[in-house]
């Protein structure tokens, strides 16, 4: 009975007072926009008489920087003539887009431009001519009076644009005076008429209102227990009447919706929330879908929608018998995480299963190449075209190497050895490298914190990924700039973790790469890590380095996190898991030698791929050492059984056809004979010797493609001989490793 009082009073009141309100307002938003039109057209005739002045002024002044200097020859009165050419090269651009739209003005710019040309060129052949040959040979060029008869006609064509625009400008200064006079008018006239419509309006809802008190008391009431009932709920709420008006609501409901509190109250329209949510990145569902979209009574409409703050909410809108109905919203922003990080691992696993199969063969075809071509480069002598076109057949071939060992960093799928890196210690000597590397345009600096906690990490992946790095913030500053390179202990709580659905919250290490350069868009920054993604030029990347990055610390249990902004920098923060309770060894860097390590002992090759064993078994002979092989598992175990006491080391290739793969071959021969040394080989580890992203504790392990020093020296150190290098303390910055 209350809502029907209160409602055809509002009715009676509101209807006359909006069709008084709807006429003024027309009329004076009429004569408003007719102002502000008139007002803009005479901003614009100021804009176009200012450039005008400016055109005429930058003329002269070019004029009289030329006179100075064919006067005195002094290069002081050049700076004012080329300060001013320049003014007159935007004035008159400036001039053609303000008068686009007057015809006259345009025909008087056409007659302008070839006069405004004829008189720089006069300026600039005279002071040209007085530089070349002096004052005599640039005054007989002022003497033919070219230069005075075109500045006269620039005058007379300024002053004739002058005159147009000011006629234009008083023209438009008119109208909007007269317009004035009428907004005056109808602004007091409907000021008047609104003034008593309102009290009109509050002396008949005061009316209807104390009529109804008593029924609106019992109302607020139920509301109020309502209220608290809503407001135990963990989901939003909100009850619509069959007009569309918000009734009844939780506290929930608010919060979800992002709606500010004064908002919340009962007879708000659904329009105005659903334009509220617009503002927090929210689309709800029109009023015309509610119109056109009714369903039967109890059936739900549900939809999800995303806010700017990234909470995914489900909201389910249920009609009631009475016509209204109640929106139920649900906060479902951990299922969406949990659903993003299922993608990205379904999506890391397909990437993972492409690159094993790719990365097997391939790196077999990669390391039968470079092992031939450097059998072949012993060979040749010393001719330099030869040796050049096997050079160049090398660094292809390495090439692609990088390329499939990028893939798989990407991919998770690279063997890593990690190990307590003291970043402290491992840094001072990688900024000298690095300096020489980016160039002397790049300004690298480094930046420590007192008491670095030790990382757990593969060292040579992270001087990889450091390259990496560097290399991507140098191309970021081809006119030069500054590298700071920072290292820092960080806790990632639990806050920051159920915001990044793959972080683990704990200690890390963090190092941080900053550039200067020029930084990226939020669309490029979102696809940075992307594998094949890249702004460079076609040939100037192939888009893996940053990918190879982002795989690298993912796999490592670490985080990446990137910061940048359009002309400020870029920011790259590697966080690195924190190695409690182990030993952190000295970083050795130790230069390779000169003559590669050479040896006696008896080899077990075992390898599927004919062209790869027959270059491992020609490199290793070469080396002096007594090798043996086979093409597969079995027979690898036959071959051992016939010279099971002179075989001193088996090198074997992880992934082989038939029953026995790499790793039982070996178990069965160690179990025979514990001291044979076990060297595997491959270009995809599968999961025999690689657990979680980490090779198994005492495996020794080479990756295909690999060179003939590579395989002597690691052959050489898994036997025990002095003077092995381990190539993982060896940073090869020559080569670029990534883009």
């Amino acid at each position: 009975m209350t809502k029907y009082i209160v409602t055809r009073a509002n009715l009676m009141v509101f209807g006359v007072l909006i069709a008084i309100l709807a006429l003024v307002s027309a009329a004076t938003w009429d004569r408003l926009s007719a102002a502000r039109s008139a007002r803009i057209w005479s901003q614009h005739s100021y804009a176009v008489l200012g450039a005008l002045s400016d055109l005429n002024l930058g003329i002269r002044d070019a004029e009289t920087g030329q006179r100075g200097y064919l006067l005195t020859g002094n290069d002081v009165y050049l700076r004012p003539y080329t300060a001013a050419l320049g003014t007159v090269t935007l004035t008159e651009g400036e001039l053609q887009q303000l008068t686009a739209d007057n015809p006259v003005q345009q025909h008087d710019l056409d007659i302008l431009a070839p006069l405004l040309q004829r008189k720089l060129n006069e300026l600039a052949a005279t002071v040209q001519a007085r530089r070349d040959f002096g004052f005599d040979a640039a005054l007989r060029i002022v003497q033919t009076n070219v230069g005075l008869d075109a500045m006269m006609a620039i005058e007379s064509t300024i002053r004739s644009m002058t005159a147009t625009e000011t006629s234009l400008l008083n023209s438009h200064l008119a109208t909007l005076d007269r317009r004035a006079q009428w907004v005056r008018v109808f602004v007091f006239g409907g000021t008047a008429i609104a003034i008593l419509g309102l009290l009109l309006a509050a002396w008949m809802l005061n009316k209807a209102w104390s009529r109804s008190y008593r029924i609106e008391a019992e109302q607020r009431s139920l509301a109020l227990r309502l209220r608290t009932s809503l407001d135990s709920l963990s989901q939003g709420i909100g009850v619509f009447s069959a007009d569309r008006d918000l009734v009844h609501w939780n506290h929930c409901f608010q919060v979800l919706l992002d709606v500010p509190r004064a908002m919340m109250r009962i007879g708000t329209p659904y329009a105005a929330l659903i334009e509220q949510a617009a503002e927090a990145g929210m689309t709800l569902e029109t009023e015309d879908q509610l119109r056109h979209g009714r369903r039967k009574q109890g059936e739900a409409v549900v939809y999800e929608v995303s806010r700017n703050d990234e909470h995914h909410l489900e909201l389910r809108r249920t009609t009631m018998p009475d016509g209204g109905f109640v929106l139920t919203i649900s906060d479902m922003t951990k299922r969406a995480q949990a659903e993003a990080v299922l993608r990205e691992v379904q999506r890391m696993q397909a990437i993972g299963q492409l690159t094993g199969g790719i990365a097997h063969d391939f790196n077999n075809l990669l390391t039968v190449i470079l092992g031939n071509l450097e059998y072949v480069r012993g060979k040749l002598g010393h001719d330099p075209a030869l040796q050049t076109r096997i050079e160049r057949g090398m660094w292809a071939a390495q090439r692609g190497a990088t390329l499939t060992s990028q893939l798989l960093a990407f991919a998770r799928k690279q063997p890593l050895a990690p190990a307590p890196i003291d970043l402290g210690a491992t840094m001072p000597d990688l900024v000298p490298l690095l300096r020489r590397t980016l160039g002397e345009h790049i300004d690298v600096r480094y930046v420590e914190t007192a008491g670095l906690w030790p990382a757990m990490a593969d060292a040579a992946q992270l001087e990889s990924a450091l390259l990496n790095l560097a290399l991507n913030a140098r191309d970021a500053m081809p006119g030069g700039g500054r590298l700071t390179i920072e290292l820092a202990n960080r806790v990632l709580d639990e806050d920051y973790a159920s915001a990044h659905a793959e972080v683990v919250a704990g200690d890390y290490a963090m190092l941080a790469v900053s550039d200067t350069g020029h930084g990226m868009s939020p669309e490029v920054m979102k696809r940075a890590f992307e594998p094949f993604f890249t702004t460079k030029p076609d040939s100037k990347g192939t888009g893996l380095g940053l990918a190879m990055v982002f795989g690298f610390v993912k796999q490592s249990g670490g985080h990446v996190k990137i910061y940048s902004e359009p002309g400020e920098g870029t920011t790259v923060r590697l966080y690195l898991p924190r190695a409690v309770g182990a030993t952190v060894q000295a970083a050795q860097r130790v230069g390779a030698p000169i003559d590669l390590p050479r040896g006696s002992a008896t080899i077990l090759v075992v390898e599927d791929e004919p062209a790869v064993r027959e270059i491992a078994v020609a490199i290793l002979s070469e080396l002096g050492y007594r090798v043996l092989e086979a093409g597969d598992g079995e027979e690898a175990l036959r071959v051992f059984g016939a010279h099971a006491t002179t075989i001193d080391m088996l090198l074997t290739d992880v992934v082989l056809p038939g029953r026995v793969r790499g790793r039982e071959v070996s178990e069965r021969i160690t179990a025979m004979r514990p001291d044979v040394k076990t060297l595997y080989m491959s270009g995809y580890t599968e999961n025999s010797i690689v657990h979680q992203g980490r090779l198994d504790d005492g495996v020794q392990f080479i990756g295909k493609p690999f060179k003939r020093e590579q395989l002597a020296r690691k052959v050489a150190e898994v036997l025990g001989y002095s003077g092995a290098v381990d190539e993982r303390n060896v940073i090869q910055m020559k080569s670029r490793p990534g883009d």
